[in-house]
């Protein structure tokens, strides 16, 4: 599951689009609709021809409404970049085409709205515009699509060219370790108090136990809806509505963070690689086809200013937004084009992990200046600037410490012999037992199977188990009148070898993520159904093996009655016992069998096929068949034309 988020200038016709794509105005306030013009953030989804669930974030291009959009574009997969085509490239479609840029939201499909309202020549030329732009950003090479929201021109095309980018767009890892940057926080009558956004790093479930941060605030998931469908579980990558019990709307804002408890601390300081903004054009405008448009209109954000220290700015994290002053570290001052150290000092508390993006803005000019990377979220003190030894640390910390690099081969990887692991690290043996001993303290690796041989880091299990989940799933869709998938054609499927697979299913089990028996697996929640027709189909048959047990209908008759494929499934089932390639019993006409023929063994020690054939007033096919299968079985074993007690008899 993905989410897009919106992107582009005022008056582009980013709503209007919103809504062709997906049915839904994603304009909520009175204000917007009068005005026109999208204010806050809106939400609309769709689902794409391929059958993905789709979230799509829409957000103001006005430049009064940065900061709202800011709260929109930080937990989005793709940005559907829009450039209305009687306009092309304007001051907002730059400024957030530099934030999509800072985030590194790296998939993403250009709209060239409003192609109505131009000739051929002319869209050509905005086109060309568009493109060059984009040059040397995250969207470089991004799919242009000309389309006219109202008159419905290119839409199947965008949605086209979006299901092509999503598809090659990862979905988010589970971790275990869920986190929610609130967007949205309301109440409903009879429900309570209701959140909103994008889930990332882990699963949320109706029951669970959450805190919000940064206040540590206890509460209890009541409710979960995605794209306003009711759901259990959550899923990373989605949009979520979230009712929760035990807290009030007042004791919520946006930019609070809603958690798994335990795992995620608020920090007052965070140090991070910092990229200030390259200044992307001189004061006027970079195209002959911007200063036609607008004239002399000078663009609506600057870059030019440099990042100094003890600069007070506001930072843009998920949907939060928290002012703070800047400590450069290595550097006297940041210019244009330049990245460095920064350690920032928080007014308030901010809910960070290692690897978050962030936007800095000034507050007045309200300017966006640039962006970074968090590299520790929890320094613990204030950097004494220019030292060697904390430049040299952050450095190593920026490049990921031997437990980063460990943690991430094995979500690349999925669960691995610790031995293939190794060699795919390629670390020196102390630093891997080091790596090692850290994540299982901290829980983020998992020995499955319950042996250290095979090892997954916590978001490799649960993409593992999705994996089951959706090949069983797929395979009980097909054959739904099958017990489960044969366990050595699952093992085909993941191409996994014996060791590993082994324990994947051995640690499934456990977890009662799929149910194994004989030689099958099947996820817990499914069960052979028959249809009324079927059933009582079944019914007659069964009367027939009732009324005459040592005479009953041969193979061939039983499918001829219910169809081979219903047979098979009650044979699997139990309902029935196959002996031999036609004959066919009652499980209690089997049972009570043996008890007799035991009976008689423990008493005369042999038995014959003739003596069984009389003991049951039946023929000798059938007597020859039950004694063929006892003898498979162990219960019996033959000795010349005569059987005795088998090893598995009693």
């Amino acid at each position: 599951m993905h989410v897009i988020g919106t992107a582009g200038h005022v008056d582009h016709g980013k709503s209007t689009l919103v809504e062709a794509l997906t049915g839904v105005h994603p304009d909520r306030l009175k204000e917007e609709r009068e005005r026109e013009m999208t204010i806050d953030l809106g939400f609309g989804w769709m689902t794409l021809p391929n059958g993905e669930p789709v979230g799509i974030v829409d957000v103001p291009g006005h430049i009064d409404f940065i900061e709202n959009m800011l709260a929109g574009v930080g937990g989005i997969d793709a940005a559907l970049f829009v450039v209305a085509a009687d306009e092309g490239v304007m001051p907002q479609t730059r400024e957030h085409l530099a934030i999509l840029d800072l985030l590194k939201i790296e998939a993403g499909v250009v709209a060239l709205t409003k192609t109505d309202l131009v000739d051929p020549e002319w869209l050509e030329l905005v086109k060309s515009d568009v493109a060059e732009s984009l040059r040397s950003t995250v969207l470089d090479g991004a799919p242009i699509v000309p389309v006219s929201a109202r008159r419905g021109d290119g839409i199947p095309e965008l949605i086209h060219a979006l299901q092509s980018v999503l598809a090659q767009t990862p979905a988010r890892l589970d971790r275990g370790r869920p986190r929610l940057s609130v967007d949205r926080v309301f109440s409903i009558a009879g429900f309570g108090t209701v959140v909103t956004g994008t889930l990332i790093d882990g699963s949320l479930g109706v029951g669970d136990e959450i805190e919000i941060l940064p206040r540590r605030l206890a509460a209890r998931i009541r409710g979960l809806q995605t794209h306003k469908t009711k759901v259990e579980r959550a899923v990373p990558g989605s949009r979520v509505a979230v009712n929760l019990s035990g807290i009030e709307v007042s004791d919520v804002k946006r930019g609070d963070v809603v958690a798994a408890p335990g795992w995620l601390r608020p920090t007052l300081l965070f140090d991070a690689r910092f990229e200030h903004l390259t200044p992307l054009k001189k004061p006027g405008f970079s195209s002959a086809l911007e200063a036609q448009q607008r004239g002399s209109e000078k663009p609506g954000f600057s870059i030019e200013r440099p990042l100094k220290h003890n600069d007070e700015v506001k930072v843009f994290h998920g949907a939060a937004e928290v002012t703070a002053h800047t400590r450069l570290i290595g550097d006297e001052s940041l210019p244009p084009g330049r990245a460095g150290w920064v350690q920032f000092a928080l007014r308030e508390p901010l809910a960070v992990v290692k690897g978050d993006r962030f936007i800095v803005r000034l507050p007045s000019p309200s300017i966006t200046l640039g962006g970074g990377i968090v590299i520790d979220p929890q320094p613990g003190r204030r950097h004494r600037r220019f030292r060697p030894d904390t430049i040299a640390r952050l450095e190593t910390l920026s490049r990921g410490s031997p437990a980063d690099l460990f943690l991430q081969a094995l979500d690349a990887s999925g669960p691995i012999t610790t031995v293939d692991l190794l060699k795919r690290v390629n670390m020196p043996a102390d630093a891997a037992s080091q790596a090692v001993a850290e994540l299982e303290a901290t829980g983020d690796i998992l020995k499955i199977g319950g042996a250290s041989a095979v090892v997954a880091s916590r978001a490799g299990w649960n993409a593992m188990r999705s994996r089951l989940a959706s090949e069983l799933g797929a395979y009980h869709k097909a054959h739904p009148l099958r017990g489960g998938m044969p366990r050595e054609e699952l093992k085909s499927r993941l191409k996994l070898d014996a060791r590993v697979f082994n324990a994947i299913v051995s640690q499934a089990v456990v977890d009662g993520a799929l149910v194994e028996s004989q030689t099958s697996l099947r996820l817990p929640d499914f069960a052979v159904t028959f249809t009324p027709a079927q059933q009582k189909s079944i019914d007659v048959l069964l009367a027939r093996f009732t009324s005459q047990p040592w005479a009953a209908p041969s193979v061939k008759e039983s499918e001829a009655a219910v169809g081979a494929d219903v047979l098979a499934a009650l044979i699997e089932l139990g309902q029935l016992v196959r002996l031999s390639e036609d004959v066919l019993l009652l499980p209690e006409t089997y049972q009570a069998a043996v008890t007799r023929i035991e009976a008689h063994l423990q008493a005369n020690r042999t038995i014959t096929v003739a003596q069984v054939r009389d003991m049951f007033d039946t023929s000798r096919k059938y007597a020859l068949a039950l004694m063929e299968y006892l003898d498979a079985k162990g219960i019996t074993k033959r000795v010349g034309d005569e059987r005795v007690m088998g090893t598995k008899g009693s």
